[in-house]
């Protein structure tokens, strides 16, 4: 009988592949092991197995398999039916969800290799100069990589080299599997095994009298030893001692010392350190708690709405602890990674060595380590701290699913595929281990409330702040009147400074939020008003004063600063608008005494980028901290008494559906970041519109008010939660095409659908990295089968790709697009 497995490839492919493997094979492999199979002519891949069969392919003859890479399972079945209903629900491959599931260190790479061909008699007289030294390295060394190669003749393209070798049987070509992931492996050393007794220690102290560096060595290695009964690292010896690894070298050469090395995870806490206990809930936490635990009783997702420091985070704490006596593991989702830099050291005070971290500014090593810890349930993985990714980890006994900041946009993925929103891919996780699901916010998003009105979620609140601090006063300064009267101070009104003295007098600290990093959004000629734009996308370039540089925040393109304009010659250019950079110029020359921080992409680009400016706001070393949204994210700051946000219409006038609930949350979530101890925070929001319908909500702190008047709105327009919507992109370099491409494809979304389809129209940026974009979009009623419409879609896209002229033009599909 042949047996055969269906695979999981990392590549965009509607299908399984199937490859043949003997009857041994079969009695190994399970699904979730991962297996190098070869792909088309030369490719070797990382493949997965979905399932052991007999059934042979009916239109290809199955390849054998490579190589088996594990013993057991590194992807649990849970996670392959959750990856299934990803790769359905988001209209995008398996191979995708695959690939941006794993850390990429699992998907083990081919390399070419290049190796001297031994049965052949060349002659070098016929061979090409640049062929000449391939060959001539190759004497010297058996093995040559393409890099290595492309080196040695100073030439980027070593393709017609290579094939000239091989036409000329100089060379043969191999492909080898290497893997990314090495272990990190600590030092440590101990006495030989010739000196266990006490009397052959004296003689050995004796024999060293004249060595007294080395002498040194031995006796710090035993006062280490008598004060921790842990091994000795050579490391702490070293710096106990006050010598050198040579000296410990020499030693071990003798046979005095002997090293052997420990693998250690490259991320751990400390084990030793005290835990501290759970803080009492107040009377609002609990009847929070108790709300929930009714509700997850009923098996339901559950909401928490609890106003900005009203204590969530101690609530969720109590919900994990439970969760941990029953010997589940927990997953807390957060959107954004400058958020789990703070409550990693919270949850830790709590659960000590049980917490771990995920998220894409952890190296490749550390993420895998965590992987393998989830994986195997260890003690180390019982709590999992998270951003997005998170979610994709092997966990087998999940028992609770934690969402902060539930109305986060960041939890949506963009680019690649899938294009999935965690929120939505955690609760079905949860529902498909069983596990309790809770939704934290202090500015629910307006589907998740309407679950909550329909009866489909459970529903917990507090409204109250922790410790009955009032919430934050908020006052709306209209600087269209400051700007008539001429009392800015560049992008600060009167009001705005006299609060940052006055709080900065009283050794308080100050928030300032402005959307928008650089310096300025924009640099204009003034004689003949020419902006530089960027060459690859229909964007002006952002000038960063920092740098001196004008740079593209869409593919990164940068010019150095221009003394001149380019049009005219005139050299005199203005900037217009302003971001976080010119917030944080503009402070240093009316505060000169302030210490002022910026947090912003640009700042926090280093690993620990986040954590040094948090830290150092926390311990009062910043006093004025100016940012972006990553400011607004449930950050907790004791000694912060003012928030000043500089410009709210830039989030108001967004040409987007969503424009006024986000302004709506990112304003409130803003403002909580200020008066979260004893004394009552104050809030300045600077607008030339002082009278609009949101900022009146957000400075009255009215949600039912913003939902009911969104809700109204939406029904209207049948855009979410009353209607689905599904955004179709196309993106091709040449314009003509493009515009081509997508009438016919949106003709014929239209046969099917109508009106409900918006579009094609270009979006507000229509070109980035020298591709040309147009949207279609797509309502779906709430009575209408997603699974129909997504299979009517799909039947058009299979005759777009049929005609020849409209092959090369990109179709995306971005399901729930937000």
């Amino acid at each position: 009988m042949e047996y055969f497995i269906n695979v999981i490839l990392p590549i965009p492919l509607e299908k399984l592949f199937t490859y043949s493997i003997s009857k041994d094979e079969a009695q190994i492999l399970q699904p979730g092991i991962r297996v190098a199979v070869p792909f088309g002519k030369s490719k070797i891949y990382t493949g997965l197995v979905h399932a052991v069969h007999t059934k042979a392919p009916e239109v290809y003859e199955a390849k054998e398999i490579h190589q088996i890479l594990d013993d057991t399972p590194l992807v649990t079945p849970y996670q392959i039916k959750h990856w299934m209903w990803l790769a359905d629900y988001y209209m995008c491959t398996i191979g995708e969800v695959f690939r941006s599931a794993v850390p990429s260190a699992f998907l083990l790479e081919s390399e070419t290799l290049i190796l001297k061909n031994e049965n052949v008699e060349i002659k070098d007289s016929e061979l090409k100069d640049e062929d000449f030294l391939v060959f001539e390295a190759l004497q010297h060394q058996p093995i040559l990589k393409v890099h290595e190669v492309a080196a040695i003749v100073d030439r980027k393209n070593v393709l017609p080299i290579l094939n000239r070798l091989l036409a000329k049987e100089v060379i043969l070509l191999k492909e080898e599997i290497y893997a990314q992931y090495k272990p990190k492996l600590i030092a440590y050393v101990a006495l030989g095994d010739a000196y266990s007794t006490e009397k052959e220690l004296e003689a050995l102290l004796g024999s060293l009298t004249r060595a007294p560096k080395q002498s040194q060595v031995v006796l710090s290695l035993f006062q280490l030893q008598a004060v921790t009964k842990k091994p000795v690292k050579v490391s702490d010896l070293v710096e106990r001692s006050g010598s050198s690894t040579a000296i410990i070298k020499s030693l071990i050469k003798k046979g005095i010392l002997k090293d052997y090395k420990i693998q250690t995870d490259r991320v751990s806490f400390d084990k030793d350190a005290p835990l501290s206990n759970l803080k009492e809930l107040n009377q609002y936490q609990k009847t929070a708690l108790d709300s929930i635990t009714t509700s997850f009783k009923e098996n339901k997702v559950t909401l928490l709405k609890g106003v900005t420091s009203s204590g969530k985070t101690e609530v969720y704490v109590e919900l994990i602890q439970k969760c941990l006596e029953k010997g589940e593991q927990a997953l807390y989702l957060l959107p954004e990674i400058a958020l789990t830099t703070q409550l990693i050291s919270r949850l830790q005070n709590y659960f000590g060595e049980q917490v771990s971290v995920y998220h894409s500014k952890y190296s490749i090593h550390e993420r895998v380590e965590v992987w393998n810890n989830v994986l195997e349930n260890k003690s180390k993985a019982q709590v999992v701290i998270g951003a997005r990714s998170s979610l994709f980890l092997p966990f087998s006994n999940l028992g609770l699913v934690l969402i902060d900041e539930e109305h986060e946009s960041s939890f949506k993925q963009f680019d690649p595929a899938p294009r999935y929103h965690a929120r939505d891919a955690a609760i079905v996780l949860g529902k498909l281990h069983k596990a309790h699901i809770l939704l934290g916010s202090a500015t629910p998003s307006i589907e998740s409330y309407y679950n909550v009105q329909i009866g489909k979620y459970g529903y917990a609140e507090i409204n109250k702040r922790f410790g009955n601090v009032l919430m934050p006063e908020i006052e709306l300064v209209d600087i269209k009147e400051e700007s008539r009267k001429r009392k800015m101070k560049g992008h600060f009104s009167e009001r705005m400074l006299e609060k940052i003295t006055e709080t900065l007098d009283l050794g308080e600290q100050v928030i300032l939020f402005q959307n928008r990093r650089g310096y300025a959004p924009i640099m204009e000629c003034n004689s003949c008003g020419h902006t530089p734009q960027c060459p690859n996308c229909d964007v002006s370039l952002t000038y960063h004063q920092h740098r001196k540089q004008l740079r593209c925040h869409y593919c990164g393109h940068y010019i150095p600063l221009q003394e001149s304009c380019q049009a005219c010659g005139s050299s005199e250019l203005d900037t217009k608008g302003f971001g976080t950079e010119q917030v944080e110029k503009e402070l240093n020359t009316l505060f000169p005494e302030t210490k002022v921080g910026r947090m912003d992409l640009d700042t926090t680009r280093g690993k620990y980028g986040y954590q040094k400016i948090i830290t150092s706001f926390e311990q009062q070393e910043i006093d004025i901290l100016v940012g972006t949204q990553m400011l607004t994210k449930g950050l907790d700051f004791r000694n912060v008494s003012l928030v000043g946000i500089m410009n709210a219409d830039s989030l108001l006038n967004f040409p987007d559906y969503r424009a006024h609930e986000r302004t709506f949350q990112l304003l409130t979530q803003v403002a909580g970041r200020a008066g979260r101890t004893k004394k009552r925070g104050e809030v300045l929001i600077q607008t030339y519109n002082p009278y609009h319908q949101i900022l009146k909500q957000v400075s009255v702190h009215d949600y039912d008010g913003m939902y009911k008047e969104q809700l109204y709105e939406r029904r209207q327009f049948k855009y979410p939660p009353l209607n689905r919507i599904l955004k179709i992109t196309f993106k091709h370099k040449d314009y003509n095409k493009l515009n081509e491409a997508a009438e016919w494809f949106g003709k014929g979304l239209r046969n099917i659908f109508g009106e409900n389809v918006l579009g094609p129209e270009y979006p507000a940026v229509a070109r980035i990295r020298n591709q040309y974009i147009k949207h279609v979009t797509v309502k779906i009623g709430k009575e209408a089968s997603l699974g129909k419409t997504k299979n009517s879609i799909k039947r058009i896209e299979k005759s777009f790709n049929a005609i020849a002229h409209f092959r090369s033009v990109r179709v995306i599909y971005n399901v729930d697009h937000i």
